[in-house]
């Protein structure tokens, strides 16, 4: 067998081509238990890496913790030992004000607020998501009939930091969602030639003129991360029949 990789801990064989990447390590967990003799591979630090099976297909979920540092350590220890193509199942914050908490969100592309993607690409360089991972993204809300927002995402490191005039000029270029990843893990994607795309629920919104408690918020995100994994899943039964084939 293959050389362990440092931070994920895991080696060649112990993950599949297919991997979904949330933030959360309890999303992980809930991922997880949506696959056929799912086992825990490993845990260490943000990491926790479980395997399982979908329609026959060998995929794998590793959390990320948050932000960009972690994620991009993720997808090169990932690539390394196999990992293709990578969906990020993650919580974001509604940026148009006709957006519900709970709401999904396909990221096509990040302004590139944060500082990891910096080290792979300079600032010219686009943070897209890969085109058949976004494609499959669509094809499965269509086929779930769920709701959908698609669009440019803003990633950005400082979680408790606002910039008002920003806020406002993203809002009004159309960007749909704020999180933390996207950026870092779509230009990773791009520079070691891998596919990369995210499902994203919503779990709040600066924009919205009455703001829900933090229970209220809490419970809207719960239904909205449902939906977001099984837009995963069946994203990635349509990559291995359609993409694939």
């Amino acid at each position: 067998m293959g050389e362990i990789q440092k931070h994920i801990r895991c080696r060649e064989g112990d993950v599949g081509k297919y991997v979904l990447i949330p933030g959360d390590p309890g999303r992980a967990r809930r991922i997880a238990e949506r696959l056929k003799n799912a086992k825990q591979i490993a845990s260490n630090r943000e990491f926790v890496v479980f395997t399982g099976e979908l329609n026959g297909i060998t995929v794998s979920v590793c959390s990320t913790g948050i932000g960009g540092p972690s994620a991009s350590i993720a997808v090169e220890e990932l690539s390394r030992i196999g990992a293709v193509y990578f969906i990020r199942v993650g919580s974001a914050g509604g940026r148009q004000k006709d957006m519900p908490i709970g709401s999904l969100v396909i990221a096509t592309a990040a302004y590139r607020g944060d500082g990891t993607s910096l080290a792979y690409a300079p600032l010219p360089f686009p943070a897209v998501a890969d085109f058949k991972v976004t494609t499959a993204l669509v094809r499965a809300c269509e086929n779930l009939g769920y709701d959908y927002y698609m669009g440019i995402v803003y990633s950005r490191d400082a979680y408790y930091k606002q910039d008002k005039e920003l806020n406002e000029f993203l809002r009004d270029a159309g960007v749909v969602a704020a999180e933390q990843e996207c950026a870092t893990i779509f230009t990773v994607g791009s520079v070691k030639h891998l596919h990369v795309g995210a499902i994203l629920a919503t779990d709040s919104n600066i924009w919205l003129e009455k703001q829900p408690t933090l229970s209220e918020k809490e419970e809207m995100f719960k239904k909205g991360e449902k939906k977001a994994i099984d837009v995963a899943l069946e994203a990635i039964k349509i990559l291995s029949k359609e993409f694939e084939a």
